[in-house]
């Protein structure tokens, strides 16, 4: 009988494991020619069988949804270097990123990830210069999403909770919406109809309860950004839903 209740709580145990995801930040990119955001890191994602990859999103200044980091493309020292939210689509898309791909724009990305039955995309929507803007993001990405058939396969993050707030309003029900900021309690954002938490790790070791507390009003948790063996295993033993990382095949190593 003994035998049998350990036997059951390992099963438990491993499910609750394994339901915990890794996210590769920003696609598979620490091979030769796979630059964080490019389309040879997504494929290369794609081909590892990842679960899901970030990407993300900044509009150009004449309206146009590209996937780069942000807010400069370029080098610090790089004289040439621009702002993407102030420069035009054509003159981003004659800078190469490191791996001599073209900065490529959301439609582009999107019709990728759509190549893949099951591979996630988390849009990370980055702060822009007024909340018009960033409205105007926010219906664009959306809009993406659904013309790309994706709308079950994307879920949708910020920093800013602005941002996420528009999302929550435009988004269908039962959406996915992470508020990545640090600063709000669970149960505000739940209030706020964000679906999920998603912190750094620095945030979650000072405040290890906001996990079991998010779990417990029924949100996802994110953990972010996990790049040692030692950090994988606390997030693991936390119950992150969510690990993001750089180093996606690593991870994957240490907690499994």
């Amino acid at each position: 009988m003994k035998r049998l209740i350990f036997l059951l709580f390992a099963t438990v145990v491993m499910c609750d494991v394994m339901a915990q995801e890794i996210v590769a930040h920003r696609g598979y990119h620490a091979g030769d020619g796979c630059e964080e955001n490019s389309i040879a890191a997504l494929r290369a994602a794609q081909d590892a069988g990842a679960y899901a990859v970030t990407c993300d999103v900044n509009m150009t200044s004449d309206g146009t949804l590209i996937v780069v980091s942000g807010p400069w493309l370029g080098k610090r020292d790089d004289p040439d270097r621009l702002n993407v939210q102030r420069t035009d689509f054509v003159t981003l898309r004659s800078k190469r990123l490191a791996n001599g791909e073209v900065v490529p724009t959301l439609d582009e990305f999107l019709a990728v990830v759509a190549e893949s039955p099951t591979l996630r995309v988390f849009i990370d929507i980055k702060s822009h210069a007024t909340p018009q803007i960033e409205s105007e993001v926010a219906r664009k990405v959306t809009s993406a999403v659904k013309m790309h058939k994706l709308q079950e396969r994307v879920s949708y993050l910020s920093m800013r909770q602005y941002l996420c707030s528009e999302l929550v309003r435009l988004v269908p029900s039962g959406s996915e919406v992470i508020y990545l900021g640090g600063n709000l309690t669970p149960e505000y954002a739940k209030g706020l109809g964000y679906t999920a938490i998603g912190y750094s790790i620095d945030v979650f070791k000072r405040l290890p309860r906001w996990v079991d507390e998010a779990h417990k009003l029924g949100m996802k948790v994110g953990i972010w950004m996990v790049n040692s063996d030692e950090d994988a295993l606390w997030a693991l033993g936390r119950g992150a839903d969510y690990i993001t990382t750089d180093r996606p095949a690593a991870t994957e190593r240490a907690i499994r």
